[in-house]
């Protein structure tokens, strides 16, 4: 994909997840590895469903800006999963609010945030961490994604919003959705006898998706 196809698949698929109420004002960002290994990323304050594909923040293969508009103050965490997930093509982070609103409840383990509700979520995110509540922009957030080891493709930052990586946008935006849609099952399910998948149907998804692991896995 050139340059200015993936300046415009920014921009489309951001006001797709504006448009659907999963960020809202100029919250959220995203951030997309370019083919020289510079990186295009959403600039601070701005609004998903209004962006320039002129104006993004345009990195080199050193860190540097070297055009657009001033980047997302949330960097820190962009490069740190960049750094610990050589595989990482784009990463996606999002407001979104029942993910936010089920990070502020007690969970009975911070390793595996989600329930595994459906083979969907368990196949796009495996097991999503929650961490600690960071301010944003606060660059510790970046030692905190490091020390997972590159073991997540998908963290909850706590009291705060969902950070996703994947292979490319599409995929990191697909899976950002299944987050926010398994968080919003986990509500509607809150208090009741949900069945969950057991351990053996989990084992079963996840040698699923590594036969497929180089197809996006859609929705049927």
């Amino acid at each position: 994909m050139t340059e200015t196809q993936l300046r415009e698949q920014i921009c489309q698929l951001a006001k797709s997840m504006f448009d659907r109420g999963l960020t809202v004002g100029s919250s959220g960002n995203i951030s997309v590895r370019c083919n020289d290994g510079g990186l295009l990323v959403t600039p601070t304050d701005s609004c998903f469903g209004r962006l320039d594909p002129a104006r993004l923040s345009r990195f080199d293969a050193t860190g540097r800006l070297v055009s657009g508009d001033p980047p997302t103050k949330e960097m820190p965490l962009h490069a740190a999963f960049y750094d610990s997930r050589s595989q990482a093509g784009a990463i996606v982070h999002l407001h979104a609010t029942h993910s936010v609103a089920l990070s502020t409840l007690p969970v009975d383990d911070a390793a595996n945030f989600l329930p595994p509700l459906t083979a969907y979520s368990v196949m796009r995110l495996g097991k999503v961490a929650l961490l600690p509540y960071f301010r944003p922009g606060d660059s510790a957030v970046a030692n905190a994604i490091k020390g997972l080891a590159g073991k997540h493709s998908a963290v909850m930052l706590a009291n705060h919003g969902p950070v996703v990586a994947g292979k490319g946008l599409e995929a990191a935006v697909y899976a950002v959705e299944e987050l926010e849609e398994t968080a919003r099952l986990a509500f509607l399910l809150r208090g009741l006898p949900a069945r969950g998948l057991d351990d053996a149907q989990i084992r079963d998804v996840v040698t699923l998706s590594l036969i497929h692991i180089s197809e996006p896995t859609r929705r049927s």
